[in-house]
């Protein structure tokens, strides 16, 4: 039985934890206000981030999550966007990895949604 990613879901803006492990960005567009060195980044993976059209539909409407969530799924598997996501499989295989998103709220982010794909 495959163990379980650490994977965790957290804002740029946090201080940076010791459980962090490797730490990426995966937003599309750079934080407001974050510098590089205050964000404490290992990469910025903006390849894996929803295109703009989806990001912009979605608003970060709680009402929309799920139908976001599936429409980011189906991104997910075009080519530039799963070659981003093994890369991410890749970086969790043996260590934790923190995804980052300057969205209030992670939960309801396309942080959470890739979250959930690697753990599995």
């Amino acid at each position: 039985m495959a163990r379980s990613r650490k994977v965790h879901v957290r804002r740029v803006y946090e201080d940076p934890a010791q459980s962090d492990g490797v730490r990426v960005l995966v937003d599309r567009i750079w934080p407001r206000g974050m510098t590089k060195d205050k964000a404490h980044l290992d990469e910025w993976c903006k390849q894996v981030a929803p295109s703009t059209q989806l990001r912009k539909w979605y608003s970060h409407d709680p009402e929309r999550f799920t139908e976001f969530s599936r429409r980011y799924r189906t991104e997910l598997k075009d080519p530039e966007h799963a070659d981003a996501l093994a890369h991410l499989r890749d970086l969790a295989k043996d260590r934790p990895l923190t995804l980052l998103t300057a969205t209030k709220h992670p939960e309801i982010s396309e942080a959470e949604v890739l979250a959930e794909m690697l753990r599995s």
